[in-house]
Parts: C-alpha cells; sequence; structure tokens
C-alpha cells in the first residue's frame, strides 16, 4: 500500500477521491461503521463480529487493586525518591499505572470528551472526506482495526491524526465540529506536556539521566487515537480491540466509562476502573526496547457492553516518525545483554499494513533472541 503524500513541511493533499476511498473499504463500495449499524436497532452481533471462543471475554477477572501514582508528591524532594521507587515497581510488574494529580484541568478533559462525542454523532457523510484504510495517512477516520483485511471485525469506530508539534498537524483535523480543533488541541498540548514530566520519572526509575532524550521526547511523535465503542447487543461475542500492546514509548488514556482491561505477568485480566479526573499511564513496544526488556509494553484489550457507549482517547508517544528507538546503553551489560534492535513509527506502519496484529506482535520482530 503506498504512503499518503506528506510533504516536508508535513501539509498533506489526499490523491483519492471520495469514491475512490469507498472501494477501497469494501467489495460493494459501502462503508459500515459500528455506529452505523447501532442506529439500525440491532438486536444481535453480525457475525464477522463474532470472535472465536478463545478471543472472547469472560467473568473470570483478577480483584487485585492497580496502582494509582499521585504526582503532587514528585514536588516534595523528601518524597520523590518514593514515587520513582513506585514507579520502578508497577512499570516492572505491570507496565501500568493511572496518574492523579497530574495537572490538567478536568475540564480540558470534559471538553475533549464532548467533542469527540459530538464529531462521531455526526451524520456519516460529514466523516466520510476523512476516512481512509492507509495506515500512513496522518489523520483517518475508520473502523475496526484493518477494516480491509481483519479476519473479525471489531465493535470500534475510530478518529486517529498525528499532534505534535501541533502547529504542522492542527490544520488537517476536523473542522466539524467547528470546536474540534480548540478542544482537542487544548487537551493534546497539556497530554503532550505531561507524558515529557511522565517520561523523567520513568528514565529516573530505570537509573537514566531524567533528561535522557530530552529533546527527542519534547520533538517526538504524538498521535491521539480517539476511540468509540457503541452499544453492543452481544457483549460477550465481541470486543471493541483484541489483546495487544501499543507500539509506543508511552500512552496515556482517557475514558469516560469503564471498559479498558489489561493483563498481568501471569496472564490474568484486570478491568481498569473509572477514576474520577485519572488518566492512564501503559508502557508500550518502544519502550520495552528502549528498557532493553527492564518493562515490558501491556497487553490490554477494550471490552464493550450493553448499555453505555464508551468514549477513549489514547495518546501515543514515541521518537519522532524518521528516528529510531534502541536500547539505552546504559542498560546493556554482561546481566543484561542486547536483546532488541532498533524499530521506529514507520517501522510498525509497514508491520500493521502487512500483518494481522491479532496474530502477529511487532515487538517479536524487534527481538534479536525471540
Amino acid at each position: 500500500m503506498e504512503k499518503s503524500s506528506v510533504s516536508p513541511n508535513n501539509s498533506f493533499t489526499s490523491a483519492m477521491t471520495l469514491t475512490e476511498k469507498k472501494s477501497l473499504v469494501s467489495p460493494n463500495n459501502s462503508f459500515n461503521s459500528v455506529m452505523t449499524l447501532t442506529e439500525e436497532g440491532l438486536t444481535s452481533v453480525p457475525k464477522r463480529y463474532v470472535l472465536p471462543p478463545s478471543l472472547r471475554p469472560d467473568e473470570t477477572l483478577s480483584n487485585k487493586c492497580l496502582p494509582i501514582v499521585d504526582l503532587t508528591l514528585l514536588r516534595r524532594p523528601l518524597l520523590r525518591p518514593q514515587i520513582i521507587q513506585q514507579v520502578r515497581l508497577v512499570c516492572k510488574e505491570l507496565g501500568f499505572f493511572q496518574v492523579v494529580n497530574h495537572g490538567i484541568p478536568e475540564s480540558v478533559m470534559k471538553d475533549a470528551l464532548d467533542v469527540a462525542t459530538e464529531f462521531f454523532a455526526l451524520p456519516n457523510e460529514e466523516k466520510m472526506h476523512l476516512m481512509s484504510p492507509n495506515v500512513h495517512d496522518p489523520v483517518r477516520y475508520n473502523t475496526s482495526l484493518n477494516d480491509v483485511k481483519d479476519k473479525v471485525s471489531f465493535w470500534r469506530d475510530f478518529l486517529k491524526h498525528y499532534a505534535n508539534p501541533i502547529s504542522n498537524w492542527i490544520d488537517l483535523w476536523p473542522s466539524n465540529p467547528t470546536c474540534y480543533k480548540e478542544k482537542m488541541g487544548n487537551y493534546t498540548k497539556a497530554v503532550q506536556k505531561l507524558q515529557e514530566e511522565l517520561m523523567e520519572v520513568i528514565f529516573e526509575s530505570l537509573e537514566l539521566n531524567p533528561t535522557y532524550l530530552h529533546e527527542d521526547i519534547a520533538e517526538g511523535s504524538q498521535v491521539m487515537a480517539v476511540n468509540f465503542y457503541p452499544v453492543c447487543p452481544e457483549p460477550d461475542l465481541a470486543l471493541g480491540l483484541p489483546p495487544h500492546t501499543d507500539y509506543s514509548l508511552l500512552s496515556i488514556i482517557l475514558q469516560n466509562h469503564q471498559g479498558l482491561q489489561i493483563m498481568d505477568r501471569d496472564e490474568k485480566w484486570h478491568s481498569v476502573p473509572l477514576i474520577e479526573g485519572a488518566l492512564i499511564v501503559q508502557m508500550g513496544d518502544h519502550m520495552e526496547v528502549l528498557s532493553n526488556g527492564r518493562y515490558k509494553g501491556v497487553v490490554h484489550r477494550a471490552t464493550v457492553n450493553s448499555e453505555k457507549k464508551r468514549l477513549s482517547i489514547t495518546s501515543l508517544h514515541s521518537l519522532a516518525l524518521g528516528k529510531k528507538v534502541r536500547p539505552a546503553p546504559e542498560l546493556v551489560d554482561e546481566q543484561h545483554i542486547l536483546s532488541y534492535k532498533e524499530g521506529g513509527i514507520s517501522d510498525f506502519l509497514d508491520f500493521i499494513s502487512g500483518e494481522n496484529i491479532v496474530e502477529a506482535k511487532y515487538i517479536d520482530i524487534l527481538k534479536l533472541n525471540p
């Protein structure tokens, strides 16, 4: 699949007409979002969304309490080592934690969720000009995972767009709703700042200099994945997203309802609670590479339910599009031999455009001794 035309100044012009886009999505030139299906009043899940029994969600969940990190303690010098140690332990054990008192106003988070809701509520024809099956496009609206190649479809519509530096990309974002750029932009800038602070904490927990890769982190990529999971008539047969890890160094997730589940190192599933004002932080594949395997990417999935539609906004952070993540030299020694080759976002995009991520894992192609 050809890459989209992104010029050196990041301006983008689609070479495809709307008809051509539709023809790539399905043989009969139609595009069926999950939201469109739910508006038809379905009482059962269409066959293409029914998962094989091995992938279906079940009720067997661990009741273990999941970690919460209070970032106000970082501003108290005597308590900072305690937080660094807490982050070290949770990153090793789970690759996951929630943060509170992170500095992003609740009004900014609410505005982002509200404007995302408005976007998905638009008539389908209002969103179709953003529809694309090309994973390299800097802004794209679609459904499932890879609607062209998926053997089983997933109960999700999504909008993804590049975001950092925001001045390079915001003109490509949706113009409808009219307040989308302002409200999503405010949240995007705030979460970019938060991840820079979190990366310093995580690097310090790895016994690296807190300012390690400082410029690369500040100038790195940020992809906003705005996910919509409509009400599902048979939630025990379907998933919004299958078990997977993110490609990122770090992912920061805002959700309006419970639905995210993570897997621990014992392969037990945990339902992530909704904590008012909290944000979810997850390690990704690129963090596993950078840490030379000390911190693993967390396996997670999105469940659906029959009563509430759910929104999540995931901010995925890594190095810039043209840069590669490699193991930190300080984390390679006789006890920790070099275990990963370098990888970047372009490698990941090439991978998902040709692979079924339900059956293949991006991290496996980065391991030197899989």
